[in-house]
């Protein structure tokens, strides 16, 4: 199947393969994603399905071959806004397991360097907990930002367009999230008399 086909073209066969092809393998993403952002397993349950729905609806707009995770992204931040945004209690959990990607992103070169090595490995044993904990503090638009751009391995551009704001609030709000959860490890470190306060104005 050519990549340019467009689905209006194909039988219903058809279109039902290339969608469990394209679209189901970014199902546990998209939920992990809708956890973090509801109050509720079922409200995130609820929200995928709802996406899948509406994609599968609309999969005659869909080009194959082009980027489904991105489009099925989209569809999910455009339902939560509409129809899930104002019923949000709390903040969702976050379970996902390669939570290190966004660790690494934050300790690799960007803690003070007045820590000492002995400090440097404390970082390297806080538990998955105490980083999701620190990850679910966040206010939500931070926080989908830095799981889009650093769970998810979104563009800035394809970042945007999911969230429907420009460029460079994402880059800004990306920027602040990771300086945010940055400062809330290192005050977890103080908080265990690790890092003392002096050694952090250094």
């Amino acid at each position: 199947m050519a990549d340019d086909q467009k689905t209006t073209e194909l039988s219903e066969k058809e279109k039902q393969q290339l969608f469990e092809e394209e679209a189901l393998p970014h199902l546990n993403a998209l939920y992990n994603y809708a956890l973090s952002i509801n109050s509720s397993k079922q409200d995130a349950e609820d929200l995928v399905q709802d996406t899948f729905l509406r994609a599968y609806r609309f999969f005659h707009q869909y080009t194959p071959g082009t980027n489904c995770k991105a489009w099925l992204f989209t569809i999910l931040r455009n339902l939560y806004n509409t129809r899930y945004k104002n019923y949000k209690k709390k903040p969702g959990k976050v379970h996902y397991d390669d939570y290190e990607e966004i660790y690494d992103f934050i300790i690799e070169s960007d803690l003070d360097s007045s820590i000492e090595d002995p400090e440097q490995e404390f970082f390297h044993s806080i538990l998955p907990e105490e980083i999701i904990d620190a990850i679910n503090e966040l206010p939500e638009e931070f926080r989908s930002v830095l799981l889009l751009a650093d769970i998810e391995d979104f563009s800035y551009k394809e970042i945007a367009e999911i969230m429907d704001c420009p460029i460079g609030t994402v880059m800004s709000r990306l920027h602040r999230a990771r300086n945010i959860l940055k400062k809330k490890l290192v005050d977890y470190a103080e908080e265990k008399g690790v890092i003392t306060a002096e050694s952090r104005q250094k």
